[in-house]
């Protein structure tokens, strides 16, 4: 994110994470920028201006690559939709629409796209990021099928939460998350919230969506009074449907869960994702048993794979 004076940043990024959510949960409606604007409460006039200082892209620019971004998703997760329901889900006026946008980003129309191997590009990006060269070789996944650790499914209805969170821009970076964690346990300790649960999650698949563009916040459950400011902002997630996995162990431990829950478990359970987030809901306080053992349950979102995008 680009420098801005100390004595506005915060404000103005709380702001953006508005507008950013707004656009995240309403990617197949129009989107207008006055509509966007509004949900960050800043006037369109100095809005676009503000955005593309923050996000280093315009709202346009933004708009459509998340659009795209989910779009892959849907054809990872969703094969038994048309390009057509895709399309509307993401926001394009049209197949024809979409797929003109589709082949500008990716080089080939969306019926051509090979999913897998882009997918591919985008786990050995990640690996070489998470770990040092001599050690890469843990992060290798299991073939699909394959259930050794033992992971099992939890399905359960969780209710609305409202969550104080910072978000993490770059977080596969340097210490970029752990350093957010730290400044939201102050945060919440100095406020007496710090016993209620916490948890992180992702807007971008990373496998998906390069690793600098990825969004990752950490957050805490909070009461409807809480009252965000600085650079911690409120979002609120409507009550679902989850499948969960309980995860002891290392970050390959946690990575073989969730290829096991999306590849294995998902595509045979009539489940679908459902438009939010994976969240990381930890057992305790983030990092509590140290950066190299985590305790914590991965909690999927779902609906019924029949109810239509």
């Amino acid at each position: 994110m680009a420098d801005l004076p100390n004595l506005a940043k915060f404000d103005y990024v709380d702001r953006v994470n508005r507008a950013v959510d707004y656009v995240t949960r309403n990617l197949d409606q129009p989107l207008r920028l006055e509509e966007v604007a509004r949900a960050a409460c800043f006037s369109s006039y100095h809005f676009h201006r503000i955005f593309r200082a923050l996000m280093g892209e315009t709202l346009a620019s933004f708009v459509k690559r998340v659009r795209l971004e989910r779009s892959v998703y849907l054809l990872s997760h969703r094969n038994g939709a048309s390009l057509t329901e895709i399309a509307l889900a993401c926001g394009f006026s049209s197949s024809s629409d979409f797929s003109r946008s589709f082949r500008g980003q990716y080089k080939v129309p969306p019926s051509r796209f090979d999913v897998e191997r882009f997918r591919l590009s985008g786990r050995k990006a990640m690996k070489a990021t998470l770990s040092p060269p001599g050690e890469r070789h843990k992060l290798k996944r299991l073939p699909a099928g394959k259930n050794p650790d033992g992971f099992a499914v939890n399905l359960r209805n969780i209710p609305a939460r409202r969550v104080a969170y910072i978000r993490v821009h770059r977080p596969y970076e340097g210490d970029n998350a752990s350093q957010a964690v730290a400044r939201l346990l102050a945060w919440a300790e100095a406020r007496g919230l710090a016993g209620g649960q916490w948890l992180g999650y992702q807007w971008e698949d990373p496998e998906v969506v390069p690793l600098e563009k990825c969004r990752y916040d950490v957050g805490v459950e909070v009461p409807r009074s809480t009252v965000a400011g600085g650079e911690v902002s409120i979002n609120t997630f409507p009550a679902c449907l989850i499948a969960e996995v309980e995860i002891k162990g290392s970050i390959e431990v946690e990575l073989r869960a969730l290829h096991w829950l999306y590849l294995t478990w998902l595509p045979s359970s009539g489940y679908a994702p459902a438009h939010q987030p994976a969240f990381e809901a930890w057992n305790g306080r983030p990092f509590a048993h140290g950066m190299e053992h985590f305790e914590l349950r991965a909690q999927l979102p779902v609906v019924d794979a029949r109810v239509p995008l």
